[in-house]
């Protein structure tokens, strides 16, 4: 499960056309989002109950600019078409990712996917991003959009800066069609199809990396996307999770593996449905590790994503080694 966003104007549609080609199951949020406002729907009856017939076009289809501007100023609008349209995108959305083959590559092309926080219920975000410049000029040539009108929309979204918080893969898409194209298709081949495999068979992409590495900044912003899927796929959902390891604090050179710790109230909770519910977010269990150590009786879990080392260790509270 990806989730693939982008401000408007950075070129998100391409990538997702280009990963349609490749093979991947594309589930478009803003086709859906009309599809179940289309004429004859109980979501277009809705919006009219609640906003009236002047939201409708000669047509009997929903004047979706006449509806923009009653709530784009109005936050309690907004929210009641939210309450409209998202449960029924979100009911849409679960059928065709259920009719999708277990081992596709399902991509979720959701342009709001920041702003709704919807980060943690992927295995992986991609986030197109483009500079201000070249959006503004595919705005006002591509979709004939005057300039003002082109900055409010791009001002209406999430800025760079928390895009860039909320993705394991940044795709820049300042060159040509072709050097996008090239990007990704090396996501596809070195990280999606594998990342999918590794999934199904339950297995850790490779083992842990020994070379030491420069600190990295990043490290910070990589744990708590670990941790905020992490938090969504077990239960009970107040487990304590911790950043462990050289990443946690950045020495001037630190082994580039993400170490987290998960603790339990048993380690007999480790096993089981908890097990199953980490392999299914992307973190695979590595059986024979830890279980026999005295000291530190543990579980270890690895990563099934093979661009990003993780080590998961469960531990139970109390123990010396499940303390931070």
């Amino acid at each position: 499960m990806v989730g693939l966003t982008g401000g408007i104007g950075s070129g998100k549609s391409a990538v997702a056309a280009r990963l349609a080609g490749l093979g991947a199951v594309i589930v478009d949020a803003d086709q859906l989002s009309r599809e179940v406002v289309a004429p004859g729907t109980e979501g277009l009856a809705e919006i009219v109950a609640t906003f009236g017939d002047r939201v409708l076009g000669p047509d009997g289809a929903l004047d979706r600019a006449a509806l923009g501007s009653l709530v784009f100023t109005d936050e309690a609008g907004r929210r009641a078409l939210e309450a409209i349209i998202h449960p029924r995108v979100r009911t849409r959305t679960a059928e065709l990712v259920a009719a999708a083959p277990p081992d596709a590559v399902v991509v979720n092309d959701v342009p709001l996917l920041v702003e709704s926080g919807l980060g943690p219920t992927y295995h992986l975000v991609v986030v197109v991003q483009t500079a201000l410049s070249i959006r503004l000029e595919r705005l006002t040539r591509d979709r004939g959009m005057a300039p003002a009108e082109a900055r409010r929309r791009i001002a209406a979204q999430a800025d760079d800066v928390h895009r860039r918080a909320a993705a394991d893969v940044l795709l820049t898409n300042d060159g040509t069609r072709d050097e996008l194209h090239r990007a990704v298709d090396a996501l596809w081949a070195d990280r999606l199809l594998p990342y999918a495999v590794n999934l199904r068979d339950r297995q850790v992409a490779q083992p842990p990396r020994t070379d030491r590495v420069e600190a990295d900044p990043t490290w910070p912003e990589q744990y708590a996307r670990l941790a905020a899927r992490i938090h969504r796929a077990v239960t009970p959902a107040d487990l304590r999770i911790d950043h462990i390891g050289s990443t946690a604090v950045p020495e001037p050179d630190s082994v580039d593996v993400i170490d987290i710790q998960l603790t339990v109230r048993r380690l007999g909770d480790a096993d089981g449905v908890l097990a199953e519910q980490l392999a299914e977010a992307g973190f695979p269990c590595l059986p024979e590790t830890g279980r026999d150590a005295p000291r530190w009786p543990e579980r270890v879990h690895g990563s099934a994503d093979p661009a990003r080392p993780v080590r998961l260790y469960v531990r139970e509270a109390g123990w010396s080694g499940g303390r931070s």
